[in-house]
């Protein structure tokens, strides 16, 4: 037995517990204010971009695969990395926000992925460059707006920055469409 041995004691009784309580109340209170401060606007955009986002991995590793032109395989290697790590950031971003994030393509999604997988040669490569087209502008704008008027402040950020990565990559693909 120590000379504090009391005091130890003490502070296993007592003061631990209530330091305990205290951090996991904390806690609470931030998963609380982060949950208050994601409106359902942000949520609808964290699902909408989330399921975009897959699309564009997936459909970028495809491409990268199945790629006539190598300018599409390279675009596609682009593709999957970018939103790989946009997707990532994404999702840990929901999950502090207390927001569910999705893990597989909705079935609309999936139906286009499985129509892409299908086609091979110079008819795979116009049908992703379509593809990627129409979800680049439609992500890009839902990324304005959220940059602009989302309620959670690590939201708005992300979206701010995602939109760069967007517009970069609407000109890689407008550039591969006209070549």
């Amino acid at each position: 037995m120590s000379f504090n041995q009391p005091v130890e004691d003490a502070l296993m009784k007592h003061v631990l517990p209530m330091l305990a309580l205290a951090v996991s109340m904390g806690l609470s209170a931030s998963v609380a204010h982060a949950a208050d401060t994601t409106s359902a606007t942000d949520r609808a955009f964290i699902a909408m971009v989330s399921q975009g986002g897959m699309f564009e991995v997936n459909a970028g590793q495809l491409a990268a695969d199945q790629g006539d032109k190598q300018d599409i395989k390279d675009q596609g290697v682009t593709e999957a990395h970018d939103h790989k790590l946009v997707g990532d950031k994404l999702k840990s971003i929901a999950s502090d926000a207390g927001v569910t994030f999705p893990d597989s393509l909705n079935p609309t999604f999936q139906k286009q992925l499985d129509d892409l997988k299908a086609l091979s040669g110079k008819a795979f490569d116009m049908a992703y460059l379509k593809d990627m087209e129409l979800i680049h502008a439609k992500d890009g704008a839902a990324f304005a707006k959220e940059a602009a008027s989302g309620s959670n402040p690590k939201l708005k950020a992300f979206a701010a920055e995602t939109h760069r990565i967007v517009v970069r990559h609407i000109g890689e693909l407008k550039a591969l469409g006209a070549s």
